[in-house]
């Protein structure tokens, strides 16, 4: 059932003008599909190409087992009240610079770009990893070349530390912008 609703990030009613109401819905089964839509040359273009059918569902197990809120979580982005699957996003823990912080990325499929559904999904996101009260940071590792996913951070209020390489997927190294959210402020 995707969660909340009454979040001012989830949207509007999403008719004539206003933007569409967004939910997040916890992984399951039956999104696999969801990977396989987002795994084009162009939905993949900043993040190293496709992957593999067993790349695939490698993640699909990975997604899976992230269901304990504390340590992470992938979630549907849905749209609202019918919960179209439009993307997904999540978080889960990783290091960084030797600390412990979370780390978030997300997707939306081409033909829902471009009306703020991923900022209001990080939005949600953000609020979700903050009640966890673990760890102080947030972070996202967009591609110093993906203007689209560098302007979702802006807009759910990370802030630019600078450029880092991240090895993703595994053995592909990415120059990235590191966008830093402190989870501690208000």
């Amino acid at each position: 059932m995707p969660v909340p609703t009454n979040h001012p990030a989830a949207g509007g009613p999403g008719g004539a003008g206003e933007p569409a109401r967004v939910g997040l819905r916890p992984w399951t089964p039956d999104d696999f599909g969801l990977l396989h839509r987002a795994n084009t040359p162009g939905m993949t273009e900043h993040l190293g190409g496709p992957e593999s059918e067993e790349r695939l569902r490698d993640r699909q197990e990975r997604y899976l087992a992230a269901a304990d809120p504390v340590t992470g979580v992938m979630y549907s982005v849905v749209l609202l009240p019918g919960g179209t699957p439009v993307g997904t996003i999540g978080y889960w823990e990783r290091l960084w610079e030797g600390r412990p912080v979370y780390e978030t990325g997300w997707n939306v499929f081409p033909e829902y770009q471009h009306r703020g559904i991923a900022a209001r999904a990080a939005a949600l996101t953000v609020d979700r990893v903050r009640a966890q009260r673990r760890h102080r940071h947030l972070h996202a590792y967009p591609a110093a070349d993906n203007p689209a996913s560098n302007a979702i951070c802006r807009k759910a209020g990370f802030s630019l530390l600078g450029e880092c390489d991240v090895e993703y997927p595994p053995g592909h190294m990415m120059r990235c912008h590191n966008w830093r959210l402190d989870l501690h402020a208000p």
